[in-house]
């Protein structure tokens, strides 16, 4: 079902007080900056004069957004995109976001990162009153109790708040109206979001290095259950949603985001590289270098290359045309493209003792075909080493760890686990070791429910992952 961790989604959004000749050009190359986060489809929508047009289809930045297809996209003042990667729903054009809604009291466009775990009683409540649903997604379902709650308030941001009350999950939304673009963070704040500015435009990421990439100035992170409304070229914050326990996903930090970007005041490559170093103080071991599997492990390669003196290297090169192996639809294609996507360097690995460092270890299968790799391109031995705890649990909030029985650290030991993979030796980053990187991060809340079974907020006690796939269209 799955080898790595699958990636989440990303938002970008933009509001001007000028209009923009390019302003799809803009979020285009937001998107791309955050295509990390999201391979499966991906959609722009612009608002020019109250009037919300957009465009949006399966695969990746570069395919959906030809030159052709941005010029096609009205000029504005605001707009917002979304890249995807879906933890439920399937992989179609009609779950590709934005969303965009009309209704009785205007227009709207939402574009959502995150999962809201009681989506599917939601759901049967709405359609017990009539509603009808065209898509597999929970963000529809937000659409509607956002929608349902407008209906009764004042504004659109006052809908929101009273809407927020009732998710249960994680979220970062971008909502765009006629006239206002709004953004919130869910009350425990799992998923990241930022806010930047450059010169007369306000700008909105999932993560920082987005906002590098299109010159916007990083002003401040989103804070977890704010609500961020810009309009009539003035901002404002509503916190009331705000008094709730915190917990930022773990794996932002040790997979998910690009190693350029700030999340919470905090540098994910400086926590990567702490990690490294946490690894080569727990158990060190004689070795001639250390490598990181591309791209997320190279970051705690170089910590543990500077904690223990061991050189670093480069153990692979890395094709940078092939997609990711986890959207492959079998375990046997998903092997091949490790093999091709991957290729150990003979001239560095041969019969040198290697600390090879990964993220993590879900099912095991791309980490032994990987080892078997090195081992075939002469390596003498290789020691694996995991900048993460094992994975034990499942994840509520939006990633696709969704049944602890495929997890590979669930049903077996340590050692077992180095038999399987084929390691000389395998050691995880500890629990201990991760709360240590945490406080000298100065980072006060991480969810860790994935590697303890404790999570921020109570969570259902059965995971309901494509609860809607019944449904055929």
């Amino acid at each position: 079902m799955f080898n790595k961790l699958k990636e989440e989604c990303g938002v970008y959004g933009i509001y001007s007080k000028h209009s923009y000749e390019n302003l799809a050009e803009i979020i285009s190359a937001g998107l791309s900056s955050l295509q990390h986060r999201g391979e499966e489809s991906c959609g722009i929508a612009i608002n020019k004069d109250g009037i919300i047009s957009y465009h949006k289809d399966l695969g990746l930045v570069s395919k959906v957004f030809p030159e052709h297809v941005l010029k096609d996209l009205p000029t504005g003042k605001m707009g917002i995109g979304h890249v995807r990667y879906s933890t439920t729903g399937e992989a179609r054009k009609a779950n590709a976001q934005p969303m965009v809604i009309r209704h009785k009291k205007g227009n709207l466009a939402i574009a959502h990162n995150g999962n809201i775990f009681n989506a599917y009683e939601l759901r049967q409540e709405l359609e017990e009153n009539g509603a009808i649903f065209t898509t597999t997604t929970d963000t529809e379902v937000i659409s509607y109790i956002i929608v349902q709650e407008r209906l009764k308030s004042n504004s659109i941001e006052e809908a929101l708040e009273r809407a927020m009350k009732r998710f249960k999950g994680s979220y970062s939304l971008l909502i765009m109206t006629s006239k206002k673009l709004i953004v919130a963070r869910d009350p425990q704040g799992f998923k990241p979001l930022c806010i930047g500015q450059n010169e007369d435009e306000y700008v909105f990421a999932s993560e920082s290095c987005a906002l590098d990439l299109t010159g916007a100035e990083f002003v401040r992170d989103v804070n977890p259950g704010e609500i961020v409304v810009v309009t009539n070229n003035e901002i404002k914050s509503i916190q009331t949603n705000i008094d709730a326990p915190k917990g930022l996903c773990s794996f932002e930090y040790i997979y998910f985001a690009r190693p350029d970007s700030i999340i919470d005041g905090i540098s994910v490559h400086k926590f990567r590289e702490d990690a490294g170093r946490m690894l080569a103080r727990q158990k060190p071991v004689e070795a001639d270098i250390v490598a990181g599997v591309p791209d997320s492990g190279l970051d705690a390669a170089l910590g543990y290359s500077k904690e223990s003196g061991i050189h670093y290297d480069m153990a692979f090169t890395k094709s940078k045309y092939i997609g990711r192996t986890f959207i492959q639809n079998t375990q046997g294609a998903r092997q091949k493209l490790v093999g091709m996507k991957l290729n150990p360097l003979k001239s560095v690995v041969k019969d040198k003792k290697i600390v090879l460092i990964d993220d993590s270890i879900v099912r095991g299968t791309t980490i032994t075909r990987i080892i078997t790799r090195l081992r075939e391109a002469g390596a003498k031995e290789v020691h694996l080493r995991i900048a993460a705890p094992a994975f034990v649990d499942v994840c509520y909030f939006g990633t696709d760890i969704d049944n602890k029985e495929k997890l590979i650290a669930y049903n077996k030991t340590v050692e077992e686990i180095r038999q399987e993979v084929g390691a000389d030796s395998l050691e995880y980053l500890s629990l201990e070791s991760l709360k240590e990187i945490t406080k000298n991060c100065n980072i006060k809340n991480l969810c860790t429910g994935c590697f303890t079974g404790k999570y921020p907020i109570e969570v259902p006690k059965e995971i309901q992952k494509d609860r809607f796939e019944a449904i055929k269209f």
